[in-house]
């Protein structure tokens, strides 16, 4: 997840200003009757969309109605609002999620240790060598799995969070580095620190076996052009279960780039209903109440109930809180791109009502 952009769209709270203030959605309100009395003096795509669209703010409220009091799908809610500032939590301590998944995690981004019958499949490889060496290795230790079996390191995006200490296993123990082609043709233009030299290329829905273990892989373009994202199995108490992660959270400045972000959220959620997806799991496990599951599952390892097993049902509400976020966002950039001068002309209206004029 790179570093949120200022949003300039995003609008301040009311505070206690809320008798005197046009609310959010009255100030939209004001903005699309605006839109729409002036229509016919707009170009012709311009025009169907003032008559046609749903409200930014219709899309968030109906995302947040479906997260309702969920605190997954609360906080991925909070992570994809325009404006939002990623926290730097503590980092947790390593934790096996699954008998066959473990996590290493520095608190603000994750490494997923996919364990094999012949070794490791690692989703994602910390910020840089240092991590790596430091955090990565004897985090794996700590999982009881031994890091020279490493076999596959998998970037799901081309950001130095998740590739920066891939170079770093691949020089020690020999592990090949997957990512998508137009992410490694985004390190080879950008040339960015500890970038992992050009090795193995990842197909849309390849599948990477190791020992008893397939790893599907998805390319989810979007946060960034390359982004990918895996479907695995996860085993618990003699029961498999199959998790995803999605590759890349926070949602990019452009507009364009956002729409991919959608289609990639509607396709890759279809792909789940097919894999009968059942947890969810993060890179960024702030995002998701990831890292809070975590010490739950830490304070009862035995437990019942696995805090990241949210269900089929529960997999595709996710998806669906994303998608109507993304919704929403791109809605805002449209409303910005077409409603400034309909909404300034409003709260003139507004203001200039019985002066005499």
């Amino acid at each position: 997840m790179n570093a949120p952009q200022a949003d300039t769209t995003r609008e301040a709270p009311s505070g206690d200003h809320r008798a005197t203030a046009l609310t959010r959605r009255r100030f939209w309100q004001l903005a699309a009757a605006a839109v729409t009395a002036g229509a016919a003096s707009l170009p012709a795509g311009r025009a169907a969309y003032a008559a046609t669209a749903t409200s930014a703010q219709d899309y968030f409220d109906k995302a947040a109605a479906l997260a309702g009091d969920d605190p997954v799908l609360k906080s991925i809610v909070n992570a994809l609002t325009a404006g939002y500032a990623p926290p730097r939590p503590p980092a947790p301590a390593p934790l096996r999620i699954f008998d066959n998944v473990g996590v290493v995690s520095v608190g603000f981004v994750s490494a997923t240790a996919i364990l094999t019958s012949r070794g490791i499949i690692l989703i994602d490889a910390l910020n840089n060598p240092d991590e790596a060496e430091q955090i990565l290795v004897p985090g794996l230790r700590e999982l009881g799995a031994d890091p020279r079996t490493i076999k596959y390191v998998v970037v799901t995006h081309a950001h130095g969070d998740h590739f920066g200490g891939a170079q770093y296993l691949a020089d020690r123990y020999g592990a090949r580095v997957l990512m998508a082609p137009a992410d490694w043709d985004l390190l080879a233009s950008t040339a960015p620190a500890n970038a992992p030299t050009r090795d193995l290329d990842i197909a849309d829905g390849q599948r990477l076996c190791l020992g008893d273990t397939t790893v599907t892989l998805h390319h989810t373009p979007g946060h960034t052009p390359g982004t990918v994202s895996p479907i695995f199995p996860a085993r618990r108490q003699h029961r498999t279960h199959t998790a995803m992660t999605w590759g890349g959270t926070n949602p990019p400045t452009a507009t364009a780039s956002k729409e991919t972000y959608l289609s990639s959220i509607l396709t890759f959620a279809s792909r789940m209903r097919r894999a009968g997806v059942d947890v969810e799991l993060s890179n960024h496990a702030f995002a998701d109440y990831g890292l809070e599951r975590l010490e739950e599952l830490r304070a009862a390892p035995d437990g019942r109930d696995n805090p990241f097993v949210i269900g089929t049902s529960g997999a595709q509400r996710f998806m669906k809180v994303m998608e109507n976020m993304l919704r929403g966002r791109i809605a805002l950039d449209r409303e910005a791109a077409s409603g400034t001068s309909a909404a300034s002309a409003a709260t003139t209206e507004a203001g200039t009502a019985g002066c005499g004029c």
